[in-house]
């Protein structure tokens, strides 16, 4: 969820750095650890990055200020293959003459072999990235070329994964070259002058021309005009739009609020976590894990800690992992589990799960662990992070910056990343490779199916509209629905400020069922037909009880599941999809609606009171 700039002006234009700064400033709402630019000057390509704020880089360049210039590149970015440092900060240099200079958005999934035949080849690195690897291929095929568009085009027909890529070369100082595979980039027309960006808040003070790149295109961009072709080199064209949005609205994408493009973000949220997890033969491979794998093979135990939505994400994945490994797992909440004497030893991997990597609770928890002999490993979405770093092991998720306080698109984010935790768990204990293939093939069918369903939330949006003086709704569920009704819940409490509950749908002769009164609506999260042990069956009576007691049923079911119809005052649809990984779909729903009751309630869905986004308190 890295920020891109490119801007290209009239040769005598000295403007070409403040454009690129004040698109970074721009696009700081995405989140990030580092920041640079690079400018060609003369022969030269120059250039400053620095870890942390964009203010470092800012007094970085005060102090060894740069030439004027008409052509600028610049990134900010989060994290993924290195820390956040001056060195692994963008943009990257390829060659040894200086000449070319290259940003990067997404994961190079086989940047490991590239890598390793660079090397051969007696290229040198000088940062951690999977970046560099890219910079140094295209100032190869530059060298064999003389052209940068046919260079960059030679490169990404050999790169995997997904990615934006800008670069520039000191011999043709006039443009920029950019291409972009399942990551955003569009380009901003001006007059005289053309601009580049992962999203029109880097060019939005200057322009409201746009062209929108497709999938798998190169385009080229001078001071006159731009060029267009396909990765084969047919020529190809952008889709042309004005951008009607202001400067605030257009960081947030068009939505109106953070959570509403946080939430249509997902399917990318979750696409992003799987990145670079196989390999050539469909192996997982968890580079980042660090744990040596006898050590992994010889844990008989698992403990998940985590607070809040987090800790939902840690009971949807004690289902899999234990489905998958036959490991015991445990869920506890982060503040209680230092208190209650815990027995861990040498074999029990204790997983934190935490978007910010910084929840004190969670910290102390880990920190206890460790006291305690227990491997620990961070399930994270912030690279460099406190927790990350005091744990034996991590595994980042990727699902870019969340700015709104309540999570969405990092929960569906940790629940990917538990999942494939568990298969690499399972590949290691061995169990067959053809079944964990088949999982991660549902797996990345996934992010299709969630924009599915965000596709057909309109009635969703309708209900809770309708619902706005609600004062209390029930949520159930069983199995993975359990903690997907705990999550819609807490969903509404945080958002709408009203009473809410999820229960676990057996508990429900057990107590709860004295709620239902006339009325009363019942969020009912309903399993797969293909459920085993009859639990379809036992949710389908569960809603059969209170209908009869006069409840208000709005039932979330697979398509094709018509036993809910005769029961449910409204269904709400989600693709069929493996019973462990239906949370990724029916979460969203709740999502939706308390987004949308908020919104009714005329509440900030962003900033709710009273929370923060990060607990730096136990």
């Amino acid at each position: 969820m890295c920020g891109i700039v490119g801007y290209v002006g009239p040769d005598r234009s000295d403007r070409a750095l403040t454009v690129v700064m004040e698109g970074l400033g721009r696009l700081e709402y995405r989140g990030y650890d580092s920041a640079g630019v690079a400018l060609v000057t003369g022969e030269r390509v120059e250039g400053q990055k620095r870890a942390g704020k964009l203010s470092n880089l800012r007094e970085a360049l005060e102090e060894a200020p740069l030439p004027d210039t008409a052509t600028a590149i610049g990134h900010t970015r989060w994290a993924t293959h290195g820390g956040p440092t001056d060195a692994n900060a963008h943009p990257h240099r390829g060659g040894t003459a200086g000449k070319l200079a290259l940003v990067h958005n997404g994961i190079i999934e086989n940047f490991h072999a590239l890598k390793q035949q660079l090397e051969s080849d007696g290229v040198t690195f000088s940062s951690e990235t999977d970046t560099e690897v890219v910079a140094h291929l295209v100032d190869a095929a530059f060298a064999r070329t003389g052209d940068l568009t046919e260079a960059m085009r030679e490169v990404v027909n050999t790169l995997e994964g997904a990615f934006t890529l800008l670069a520039v070369h000191a011999d043709q100082p006039h443009l920029i070259v950019g291409a972009r595979r399942n990551s955003p980039l569009v380009v901003g027309l001006g007059e005289g002058e053309n601009f580049l960006g992962s999203d029109v808040a880097a060019f939005i003070g200057y322009t409201r021309h746009a062209l929108e790149l497709g999938q798998d295109q190169i385009v080229t961009i001078t001071p006159e005009g731009y060029s267009v072709i396909a990765f084969d080199g047919t020529p190809s064209d952008g889709k042309a739009y004005e951008v009607t949005w202001d400067a605030a609205a257009a960081e947030k994408g068009g939505f109106d609020t953070f959570m509403e493009k946080e939430i249509n973000e997902q399917p990318h949220a979750v696409a992003d976590t799987l990145l670079g997890r196989t390999d050539a033969d469909g192996h997982l491979v968890l580079d980042e894990l660090l744990l040596p794998e006898e050590e992994l093979r010889a844990v008989d135990k698992i403990v998940i800690v985590a607070c809040g939505t987090a800790s939902y994400a840690g009971m949807v994945a004690k289902y899999a992992i234990e489905r998958w490994t036959r490991i015991p797992v445990e869920v506890e909440l982060a503040h209680e589990f230092r208190y209650r004497d815990p027995v861990v030893d040498e074999r029990t991997l204790v997983v934190s799960i935490s978007q910010s990597g910084e929840t004190m609770d969670t910290l102390m928890a880990v920190r206890h662990a460790n006291e305690l002999g227990a491997k620990s490993l961070s399930i994270c979405n912030t690279h460099g992070s406190t927790i990350p770093r005091e744990s034996d092991a991590v595994l980042y998720t990727h699902a870019g910056p969340e700015i709104a306080v309540a999570s969405t698109k990092a929960f569906l984010a940790q629940i990917t990343a538990s999942y494939v935790l568990g298969l690499y768990l399972a590949q290691l204990r061995g169990e067959p490779a053809e079944q964990i293939a088949e999982v991660m093939r549902e797996l990345q069918q996934v992010p299709e199916k969630i924009q599915a369903v965000l596709d057909g939330m309109e009635r969703v949006k309708e209900i809770a509209y309708f619902m706005s003086d609600t004062r209390s709704v029930l949520f159930l569920g069983r199995h993975v629905g359990y903690p997907v009704a705990m999550e819609g819940a807490l969903k509404l409490k945080e958002l709408a400020y009203i009473h809410a509950e999820g229960f676990a749908a057996g508990e429900l002769k057990h107590g709860p069922i004295a709620l239902i009164e006339p009325g009363q609506p019942v969020f009912i999260v309903v399993p797969s037909p293909d459920s085993e042990h009859g639990l379809h069956g036992k949710v389908v009576s569960n809603i059969q009880e209170i209908r009869a007691r006069g409840a208000r049923t709005l039932v979330i079911a697979e398509e094709g599941d018509e036993a809910v119809v005769p029961f449910a005052d409204v269904v709400i649809r989600v693709p069929a999809t493996p019973p462990l990984l239906a949370p990724l779909l029916t979460t969203v729903p709740l999502q939706v609606f308390a987004l949308q009751l908020s919104t009714a309630k005329g509440l900030d869905v962003d900033q709710p009171r009273n929370l923060a986004k990060s607990v730096t308190v136990e």
